[in-house]
């Protein structure tokens, strides 16, 4: 299982509760631009249309050896996953009026694109700030350790 990218954005303004890996319906030139890392999270997000669940404003970079055949680099994809799969996803969104967001993105040992999404309530600024404390405090007693030893 190799990373492909991660949203490091959403593990700073997000709480996350549950996490589901599910597939991308891709065309091939957008595989193969994935594989060189022209990808970027943005502020993407995950909702539910007709019964079906698709990931907005994820950026894959056209591949320009595929010319004419390139696809919109902001366009809606499909997220593959089991329907019960999505009615649980959805349900739980809408009662406890949380988000959908990719975490992060890789290929799977068979070489398929996965994407890792969670639900995730926003944090506010204060959550924010202590995060900040506890990592400082987290990194002076390793900086002591390391002194002692």
């Amino acid at each position: 299982m190799s990373d492909i990218a991660t949203n490091k954005k959403a593990f700073r303004d997000y709480f996350f509760l549950d996490r589901w890996e599910c597939g991308l319906a891709l065309t091939g030139g957008e595989v193969k631009s994935i594989r060189a890392g022209e990808v970027n999270f943005g502020d993407s997000f995950a909702r539910e249309q007709k019964g079906e669940l698709f990931l907005f404003n994820l950026h894959i970079n056209p591949y320009l050896q595929a010319s004419y055949l390139n696809d919109e680099p902001d366009r809606p994809r499909k997220l593959l996953l089991h329907k019960k799969e999505i009615q649980k996803i959805t349900s739980q969104a809408a009662q406890k009026h949380l988000t959908l967001i990719p975490t992060k993105m890789y290929f799977n040992k068979r070489g398929f694109v996965k994407v890792e999404i969670a639900l995730g309530r926003g944090k506010k600024s204060y959550d924010k700030r202590e995060d900040i404390k506890k990592r400082e405090v987290e990194r002076g007693l390793k900086r002591r350790l390391r002194m002692k030893n």
